[in-house]
């Protein structure tokens, strides 16, 4: 006997330039959606301002699947933007963010659901036990990111974590009430809190296309986590500042004894050395004193809205 009252669980895609990928995505998800005949699905395509034929695929897949909505944005806004939209339209009990290239397995979500309806859960994370396909240096700086953000943030992050997540109702409501413009996801995963578990999987290889994610990309979205989730760098800047204030401090006394007892310094060449030392190390210290106050302010106080949308099916 079919259930009376099924939960609707929202998958929410971000893509960009994923003309190649999204039929073999749809394929996997109906495929998947067909395993758990006891909730009714919604896919919620958005697309960030491709340059490649997405859009039209997304008119093509929403023909074809019944359970397809999109939406699409008049720029790239990224990816970040993109996970807020699909957020905010899923109307479902659940929603779970993965990417189109599927390199987040769909055949997961039976699993996941099953652990937020069954054992308790809020959310259900997923990473990553290997790396493979991946350029070792990557590899190396992805792992180097997570130890040096769980040092410095009170938000701990787990190594390996995909955005590939499963987020009950009130868990989703609790991101979309963050009005943040700077968003890290993964940091703001972990701030919500919420019961979580977290699934384990090798890595998979993009299933067609390239990734968006260069080196010089993946490096400035780190810089993005860091400061979003921690002000030790600010607090850093005030340390050195306050280091070169010693130091110059140590360089006038020792200077000036040398003058004293050998009378041999060139002439202005203590008085310049000294003021430039000490006037550079009061200017950071000062900067890193305001910036701890400016840099939450500078990108918030715009307001500006987080996306734009061009168009999107009823």
């Amino acid at each position: 006997m079919e259930t009376q009252n099924k939960g609707v669980i929202s998958l929410v895609v971000p893509c960009y330039n994923e003309t190649q990928a999204l039929p073999l995505f749809m394929a996997e998800v109906q495929r998947v959606i067909a395993l758990m005949p006891d909730v009714t699905a919604e896919v919620i395509l958005v697309n960030d301002g491709s340059s490649d034929d997405t859009l039209a695929m997304m008119r093509e897949m929403k023909k074809q699947y019944g359970f397809v909505r999109y939406l699409s944005f008049s720029r790239n806004f990224g990816k970040e933007s993109a996970i807020l939209a699909g957020l905010s339209a899923a109307k479902g009990d659940w929603a779970a963010v993965m990417d189109a290239d599927l390199q987040d397995p769909p055949s997961l979500l039976p699993e996941m659901l099953r652990a937020i309806r069954e054992e308790g859960y809020d959310c259900v994370g997923t990473c990553r036990t290997t790396r493979k396909g991946e350029p070792p240096i990557r590899s190396f700086f992805a792992r180097c990111f997570y130890k040096f953000i769980n040092r410095m943030s009170d938000t701990k992050l787990v190594d390996g974590a995909r955005d590939y997540k499963l987020l009950s109702r009130p868990a989703v409501d609790a991101l979309i009430a963050m009005p943040e413009v700077n968003r890290f996801s993964k940091g703001l995963y972990e701030w919500i809190g919420f019961r979580t578990k977290w699934l384990e999987f090798e890595n998979v290889e993009r299933v067609a296309g390239e990734t968006k994610w260069s080196f010089w990309k993946l490096f400035k979205y780190s810089i993005e986590g860091i400061v979003s989730f921690s002000t030790m760098p600010l607090l850093i800047s005030t340390f050195i500042g306050l280091i070169f204030m010693l130091i110059s401090i140590a360089t006038m006394v020792t200077l000036a004894v040398r003058q004293v007892l050998y009378h041999n310094s060139v002439d202005g060449w203590t008085s310049m050395v000294c003021i430039i030392l000490l006037v550079s190390g009061v200017q950071l210290f000062c900067l890193g004193l305001m910036g701890q106050y400016m840099a939450k302010m500078y990108t918030e106080i715009k307001r500006r809205p987080h996306y734009i949308i061009s168009e999107q099916s009823e």
